[in-house]
């Protein structure tokens, strides 16, 4: 094998690993919503699990990159040990795929459809196909598409190159001796986790053991204990990944790497059992691309059959590789793991934006509920939610900043854009709580008793803020337009009962029925009410506007308010016959 040859070789493998990183980067793209669906139904069912798992990574094309995922969702907490068991199996079979893809390369036949499945013959069409998606359309979601084409057309050609590199391989001498050491199973698995381990990609290992079939030097007895040993291989990516992560999660990579030492061990043993009983005849013919994938989905099928009844009996094995300790388990707020799958990543920080969002609106309403009855552990709760609201916007923002940096889908995009403009939003709705508790504590203290018409006042204000309230989480949390649409009259009746409110106030105090004592705090809280329906506003705009793929605030408000908008004002005349003094 000349120099030639070998500068060849690393082309068709540079050419193949990129094409493999294009194709999978657009599949994830594409299949991002689908993602975020498949991972909210994962349980702890070991079949649902493992179906789910083989789903994901078909989308997404890599079982490392399912591993490192569920090391991060277990290191937050999202997920427990006993799910992700399941899931690994399933992404052992899902990985599968690919080698079949792969095995296209080795067809060989005179029957032109037949013909055109081989890469030269179709990879330049979809490549040609891909690349006009990407120049002339104009939906993201097409130009995902066409990097799909493109990345496996790239993959597909990079196969051919290795293939055409490797094939003077056959003749030589030199080659065919080399692989007798292959013969030995243990060195085959040896050679195969060590390669697997290096480049980080079974889906590459296979490739290149494919290419090498097409030399026809590789029997089944060379390839068999390969296909094993790259399956061990795999597991580094997860290895790698536990490192500074907790217990549990260090544990995912105990399974992983389990799953497939005590996989491989068995049918390595049942296989040359059986061949030393029924002396198979194939054994020492040469095997085709095609045969290695079928070797390699029996091998990863046959595994996950046997050790499905155990996944109690992995989790022990886990946890007795890592060992309990008396310290608390911390989990990291959202992990940085789950960046590799950019969808799953925008997945749980919606959903801890809703956490966000429901400990903000349930502080306010503790806080308004002191008003009726003062209650210091309450208050003092109030507080220490604002701390973790304040946690919240800082870990979440920098989280939503690294990520709005990946490569993600349109609609991906659209949730992170939504998210960083509203959870500044709700860390001050927790502001404006502790401001409220403020003003209850001094009520209470003070001994201050609003006359009964400001009471009323108060009261009728104070549903219309728990309603702007409610219809803003809800809007927020299930990101419905249509329901965001009636915050802003909402909010408009909001003004302008707190403009009546301070209006009634003053002519009170003029004749002498409130004081202005009662006047500064019922200052306070208007302007506060006041502060929390603009918060609920603004965040409603941001649910509209980013799914409506733009974002100017004042231009939309002026639309509404100013352009004789029917729907606005047939909300806010019902709002006002609703909430009215």
């Amino acid at each position: 094998m000349d120099i030639f040859s070998v500068i060849a070789l690393l082309g068709g493998l540079a050419f193949f690993l990129y094409g493999m990183h294009v194709m999978s980067g657009g599949l994830e793209k594409i299949s991002g919503g689908k993602l975020e669906g498949i991972l909210r139904q994962m349980t702890s069912n070991p079949i649902k699990s493992l179906m789910l798992g083989a789903g994901i990574t078909v989308a997404i094309q890599s079982s490392s990159a399912m591993t490192v995922m569920l090391v991060g969702l277990v290191n937050s907490g999202i997920m427990q040990l006993g799910q992700t068991i399941g899931v690994i199996m399933g992404s052992n079979i899902g990985t599968t795929l690919t080698a079949w893809l792969l095995s296209l390369a080795g067809i060989n036949s005179s029957v032109v459809w037949i013909k055109l499945l081989k890469p030269e013959n179709f990879a330049p069409i979809a490549a040609f196909i891909g690349i006009i998606m990407i120049m002339s359309s104009k939906s993201l979601k097409k130009k995902d598409i066409g990097s799909i084409l493109v990345g496996f057309s790239v993959l597909m050609y990079g196969m051919v190159i290795m293939g055409q590199a490797v094939s003077p391989l056959a003749d030589m001498p030199q080659f065919s001796g080399m692989l007798t050491a292959f013969k030995n199973p243990f060195f085959g698995v040896i050679i195969g986790a060590v390669f697997t381990g290096i480049i980080q990609s079974s889906a590459a290992s296979v490739g290149i053991l494919q290419a090498l079939s097409m030399t026809g030097s590789i029997t089944y007895s060379m390839a068999v204990p390969i296909i094993m040993g790259l399956n061990i291989g795999t597991c580094i990516t997860s290895l790698l990944s536990s490192i500074g992560v907790n217990r549990n999660a260090k544990r995912v990579a105990v399974v992983h790497i389990s799953f497939n030492v005590i996989g491989t061990v068995f049918c390595l043993i049942v296989f040359y059992i059986l061949k030393n009983i029924f002396d198979f005849t194939f054994i020492e013919s040469s095997i085709t691309p095609i045969g290695i994938a079928a070797v390699h989905s029996i091998f990863n099928i046959v595994t996950t059959l046997l050790l499905l009844p155990f996944t109690k009996v992995l989790e022990k094995i886990a946890y007795f590789v890592i060992k309990e300790d008396n310290t608390e388990v911390k989990y990291t707020f959202i992990d940085d793991r789950l960046l590799n799958t950019p969808a799953v990543a925008v997945s749980e920080s919606n959903n801890l934006t809703i956490d966000m969002a429901a400990l903000a609106m349930a502080n306010l309403l503790d806080a308004i509920s002191l008003f009726n009855k003062y209650d210091e552990k309450k208050a003092a709760k109030i507080i220490e939610n604002e701390d973790a609201l304040d946690n919240y916007e800082d870990k979440l923002g920098t989280y939503l900043v690294k990520l709005s940096g990946k490569a993600i889908s349109y609609s991906d995009t659209k949730h992170v854009s939504k998210m960083l403009h509203t959870i500044s939003d709700f860390e001050r709705l927790g502001d404006h709580a502790v401001n409220l508790r403020g003003s209850a504590k001094e009520i209470y203290q003070k001994d201050i008793v609003f006359s009964k018409a400001a009471q009323k006042e108060l009261n009728v204000l104070t549903k219309a803020l728990k309603e702007i309230l409610d219809i803003t989480f809800k809007a927020f949390k299930n990101n419905d337009t249509v329901l965001a649409k009636e915050v802003e009259p909402l909010e408009q009746v909001i003004d302008g009962l707190i403009g009546d409110i301070k209006s009634h106030h003053i002519d009170r105090l003029q004749n002498g029925i409130c004081t202005i004592q009662m006047g500064f705090v019922l200052s306070d809280v208007l302007t506060n009410y006041e502060r929390v329906s603009d918060h609920c506003s603004n965040i409603a705009v941001a649910i509209i506007e980013t799914n409506s793929g733009s974002f100017d605030t004042h231009e939309y408000l002026n639309r509404i308010k100013y352009s004789g908008d029917e729907e606005f004002n047939e909300r806010f005349k019902e709002f006002s016959d609703v909430f009215h003094l």
